[in-house]
């Protein structure tokens, strides 16, 4: 070895070390142990999140559960339990080598067998979402353990983004194989082979995830452990993150009166980093079968009743933008989104509602009102119900008497998307990565699944709205599927089955002392994996 690369090589050491003590956080970037806890609003109903896309459930569960891919800021996707993967010219053959000596919870080995079973049997079949992402997947074939080949009618690109821990979830055949996968025991006592295992659910207080010492990236997780807290009193969930008791906090768990106070303190920090990739969108459901609502000028009416900068301003404390329609304003770069659609956000919009109504034959009655409906709101915490208010105070306005109900996730669940026993109810629904895996859901009449959660439970549809977003689905022109998509806005706004409110911007708190907790477009829906406790 010659003397000059001897040097380059001390030169380069020393030039490490250097930087080393420049970057502390990179230098102690994988010290380990500690506890993160995480408050999590509300308490999930189960942690099937194959099976329910209710919001709680994947931020517990994508640390337990990995996925076939993992994605980064740019939304370009990443290998995760697939080291590498390959598209065919014509994009109906996917083929993915699976990385080796993945291990579950449990010691059994991970292979395509899993692979396939989860695709086919459940995702395709029971998963909101996975209903539509893997329709065009026909087959999944295993040439052996480590390779997975989906075949697919019809190339489906959007599905590359949808094969999260937390979308998309691996989860074991030879556990959730025998039984009905809809009611099955292990449901709750979930299996993965994310870098930790459940260890109890106490309902009503926590869940505890512990480390997974045979995860299968070497040193990871640094955390020794997760506690995900369930704690309905918003001030308690404030006050245990400003003594430094609780973590992590985001979806609106804490309320936005107290976010600012909270990024003040010189402990925690605040960002809307992390959400990239759901764009969740404020909207009210309305059941289009269920009279009056199964007039479209009644609808269009609520539309305009209802005031969205007051919600943005009044409620979630300006985090939030205008929604126009069905589709986030994040997809403008992509030119998928359109504003130019019914604007409903306009000076003499209670003017336009009352005469709507008037036209719709609801003419007001002695006592200034027209009908009476009940307005369901979504339970997820205090600027729900704040929100619900506003919308009783506003309906009240144009001759609406809305009485309010919140019940708990499970039985609102139950209520809107297997009973259809509503008027109208607050949500919100994620955009996601693609229109085809977050949108579709929303219209399509493939879509109408009775007792499948977030998916289209106005029941409205139209065959000239099915054949846009089946034609989107599969173009590849980004003009053409531009303009697909800029038809099926105009045509829902004016049908006006949802309203949109606003494009949601969530903060999350965190403790600063941890690190590295958000490092997804996911966010609080990552892994956790690379998290780690500066002490």
């Amino acid at each position: 070895m010659s003397g000059s690369t001897i040097f380059s090589r001390s030169l380069a050491a020393a030039l490490l070390a250097a930087a080393l003590c420049a970057a502390p956080e990179f230098a102690l970037a994988q010290k380990r142990g500690g506890t993160l806890v995480q408050i999590t609003q509300p308490e999930p109903p189960t942690l099937a999140s194959y099976l329910s896309t209710s919001g709680p459930i994947g931020q517990v569960t994508a640390k337990i559960y990995d996925g076939l891919l993992e994605y980064g800021f740019d939304m370009k996707p990443q290998p995760c339990l697939a080291e590498s993967w390959s598209v065919a010219p014509d994009g109906k053959t996917v083929s993915f080598k699976l990385r080796r000596g993945v291990k579950f919870h449990d010691g059994k080995p991970f292979t395509s067998a899993d692979v396939q079973f989860t695709i086919m049997e459940v995702l395709k079949k029971v998963h909101p979402r996975g209903i539509g992402t893997f329709k065009e997947v026909t087959a999944v074939e295993t040439p052996d353990a480590q390779t997975a080949i989906f075949r697919l009618a019809n190339a489906a690109p959007y599905m590359m983004a949808a094969l999260s821990g937390y979308e998309s979830p691996m989860i074991p055949k030879h556990i959730y194989g025998t039984g009905d996968i809809r009611s099955h025991e292990s449901a709750n006592k979930p299996v993965g082979t994310g870098p930790f295992k459940f260890v109890e659910w106490r309902r009503g207080e926590l869940v505890r995830l512990d480390r997974n010492p045979d995860y299968w990236r070497s040193g990871q997780p640094y955390l020794d452990r997760i506690v995900v807290r369930f704690i309905a009193d918003s001030a308690t969930r404030s006050a245990l993150l400003e003594k430094g008791e609780a973590h992590v906090a985001g979806f609106g768990a804490v309320p936005y009166n107290d976010v600012k106070r909270l990024a003040a303190l010189p402990g925690l920090e605040v960002t809307t980093k992390g959400y990239e990739m759901i764009s969740p969108v404020v909207e009210i459901t309305i059941n289009t079968k269920r009279p009056p609502f199964d007039n479209v000028k009644v609808r269009q009416a609520v539309s305009y009743a209802v005031n969205r900068q007051f919600a943005i301003d009044s409620i979630w404390f300006g985090y939030g933008r205008l929604a126009t329609g069905a589709i986030s304003s994040n997809f403008k770069a992509s030119g998928l989104y359109s504003a130019d659609v019914r604007n409903y956000s306009v000076p003499n919009a209670v003017e336009m509602a009352n005469k709507l109504l008037d036209e719709a034959g609801f003419p007001r009655k002695a006592d200034g009102t027209r009908f009476e409906i009940v307005h369901d709101i979504t339970p997820y915490g205090e600027e729900w119900q704040r929100f619900g208010e506003a919308v009783q105070q506003q309906l009240a306005q144009v001759g609406i008497k809305a009485t309010l109900r919140y019940e708990d996730v499970a039985t609102w669940l139950k209520r809107t998307y297997t009973d259809y026993d509503f008027f109208l109810t607050s949500n919100f629904l994620y955009n996601l990565a693609d229109p085809v895996l977050g949108v579709h859901r929303s219209f399509h009449s493939a879509l109408i699944k009775q007792g499948t959660v977030f998916v289209n439970g106005s029941r409205w549809s139209s065959p000239q709205t099915d054949e846009l977003m089946n034609k989107a689905a599969l173009e590849p022109d980004t003009a053409k599927r531009g303009a697909y998509y800029a038809e099926l806005q105009k045509l829902t706004a004016e049908a006006a089955p949802i309203i949109w409110v606003h494009e949601l911007l969530f903060p999350t708190i965190l403790n600063k002392r941890y690190k590295d907790v958000i490092v997804s477009p996911l966010g609080i829906y990552g892994a956790y994996n690379r998290a780690w406790l500066d002490r």
